[in-house]
């Protein structure tokens, strides 16, 4: 039994809304979870931090102009990494053809803009668990 707080790593691909990410930040941390906010946008660089920090999960913000291929890149680095187990939610910007291509890269959910925060806590406390260390 994992007796700790989920920990999430909150990301943002695009550049902007850094109050609104404070915001999003401060709601999680006040429902309990322990949260990590980096302005690193690199996939290599979000994912060191992941495996830095022992995150249980991933965040991210898509603001406009995200390139969806960076999720495949993530996705594939966490694994090469070996932490495959690291799931990864997003939410924010994006076109509704894309929404799909995200989730067949391995987004596990996406989250369109307005999604309000007590949703996404309400989602975040049924589906993210604290893993082993």
């Amino acid at each position: 039994m994992v007796d700790r707080r989920v920990r999430i790593l909150m990301v943002k691909f695009g550049d902007g809304y850094e109050a609104a990410m404070m915001k999003l930040a401060r709601a999680f941390s006040e429902a309990g979870f322990e949260v990590i906010y980096t302005e690193l946008q690199d996939p290599r660089a979000i994912v060191n931090s992941a495996i830095q920090e022992s995150v249980d999960h991933i965040g991210v913000t898509t603001l406009p102009g995200t390139d969806i291929r960076t999720f495949s890149t993530l996705m594939e680095l966490l694994r090469k990494e070996g932490a495959g187990h690291v799931r990864i939610t997003a939410g924010g910007f994006l076109d509704e053809e894309s929404i799909p291509k995200v989730k067949a890269m391995g987004v596990v959910e996406f989250f369109p803009k307005g999604t309000t925060y007590d949703e996404l806590i309400d989602w975040a406390a049924r589906n993210i668990k604290a893993t082993e260390e």
